[in-house]
This record gives structure tokens, C-alpha cells and sequence, in this order.
């Protein structure tokens, strides 16, 4: 997977300012499954475009890692859809792929829904909620999370 994610991660730092709006994030929350949470955190980068005057698309690349001993940072690549529902928010539904947050761990498939308020020129807040699909017999995950984000 790292084969794929890093050069696709350095043809977004090359060829998103062209297409897009680019933005970088940080976020925090909370993770659970099978009756036990945990702390969560990381941070994106994606670009944003338009499909038109009423929505958009997105791509980002992301990095979480769930606050707990024997666990690594998921890499995952999530695509979004959304509307802009005001000339300063915007809500989407979002599907990609993670690999796995420990070593005995399986990747996932994810989707889930968010919102991003404007919170004055560049600056914008976050929250997301998503939904990961194990498999294997193990137990799929919910998550949520918080964040704030940078659109340059």
C-alpha cells in the first residue's frame, strides 16, 4: 500500500494547486468496537473541487492513529461528494480504504458523512463520522471525530 499512497501523495503536493482548492487538516475524537473506545487522532491533506455552483468532490490522504498500546498510524485514501449548503458550509459523504491500526489488525474499507463550517478566511471546523467495514469476523468500527482545517 505505501508502494501506491506515496507516490500518489507527492503527485497531489504537484498537481492539486492546479485543479483545486487544497487543504490540510488535524482532528481528534473517539473510535469504538465491540463495546470498548479509545482515543483517536491525526491529520489529512486533499484538495476540494467544484461540480458546479452547488457542489463538489474531494480527494485527501490521511493518517490516524487510535491512543492505545500496540497500535500504528492507518494510512487511508478517502474520496468525498457533497453540497455546499451555504456559502460557508459544506456536507458530504465520504468512502475510501485504511490499512491496518495494529500489527495483527485488518485494513478496512470506510464510509461515513461530515461537516466543514468556514470560520473565517482560511480556517474552517470539521466533524465526521465513519464506519469501518473489517471483515474477516472482526468486528467493524465507528468513529468520530473532530477537527480544524487550512484551505490555501
Amino acid at each position: 500500500m505505501r508502494k501506491f499512497i506515496l507516490p500518489l501523495l507527492a503527485s497531489l503536493a504537484v498537481a492539486t494547486p492546479a485543479l483545486a482548492d487544497t487543504r490540510a487538516e488535524v482532528r481528534g475524537g473517539a473510535i469504538w468496537s465491540n463495546g470498548s473506545s479509545e482515543a483517536t487522532y491525526g491529520a489529512a491533506i486533499g484538495f476540494d473541487g467544484d461540480l458546479g455552483p452547488a457542489a463538489f468532490y474531494g480527494l485527501e490522504l490521511s493518517g490516524d492513529k487510535i491512543d492505545a498500546t500496540g497500535t500504528k498510524v492507518a494510512f487511508g485514501l478517502t474520496g468525498r461528494l457533497g453540497v455546499k449548503a451555504g456559502p460557508t458550509t459544506r456536507v458530504f459523504g465520504a468512502a475510501g480504504y485504511s490499512t491496518e491500526p495494529c500489527d495483527l489488525c485488518e485494513s478496512s474499507y470506510h464510509a461515513g458523512a461530515g461537516v466543514e463550517q468556514s470560520i473565517g478566511g482560511p480556517l474552517y471546523l470539521k466533524a465526521e463520522y465513519r464506519h469501518y467495514f473489517t471483515g474477516n469476523a472482526v468486528p467493524d468500527s465507528d468513529a468520530v471525530v473532530g477537527g480544524v482545517g487550512f484551505r490555501f
